[in-house]
């Protein structure tokens, strides 16, 4: 890659993201695009939420642990949070009985949901948005 190139994302990175879901979220641009199409669907929580819990199976600290983890249950999952993540009840109340003694593991089943609902919902929209095609194009422009 030559000099100036390195922060732009090239379109074999973008096209690549068509090939699965976890391949968008595991490229740092693909996930910044793929939180500004959710923004306009007004649905970025779920993302917000997978995040999240990515984030929190990093935490090495017991004391941070409980803490982080009630926050993303009141922010994401419970009932009314500002952010609320859309699973079933049963989800929820399994999330919720996890509180008492969160773990690691805490919200894996809710996560798998949100993760799942954006693969089959959000994400095949956002491959035929106007946001990703247009980023297609951009990116395949600088290379002719």
């Amino acid at each position: 890659m030559r000099t100036g190139q390195r922060q732009r994302l090239s379109t074999e990175e973008a096209t690549r993201w068509a090939d699965s879901f976890d391949v968008l979220l595991s490229h740092k641009y693909g996930v910044a695009a793929f939180r500004a199409f959710l923004k306009t669907e007004f649905s970025e929580e779920n993302l917000e939420f997978w995040l999240a819990c990515e984030e929190f199976k990093k935490t090495r600290s017991t004391a941070k642990l409980v803490s982080k983890a009630h926050r993303i249950f009141e922010e994401f999952v419970d009932v009314q949070a500002p952010r609320e993540v859309n699973i079933d009840f049963q989800t929820r109340e399994a999330t919720r009985k996890n509180m008492q003694e969160p773990s690691l593991t805490c919200f894996d089943q809710a996560q798998g949901k949100v993760h799942s609902l954006m693969e089959k919902d959000s994400y095949p929209r956002f491959l035929r948005s106007k946001m990703y095609l247009d980023l297609l194009s951009q990116s395949q422009r600088r290379l002719s």
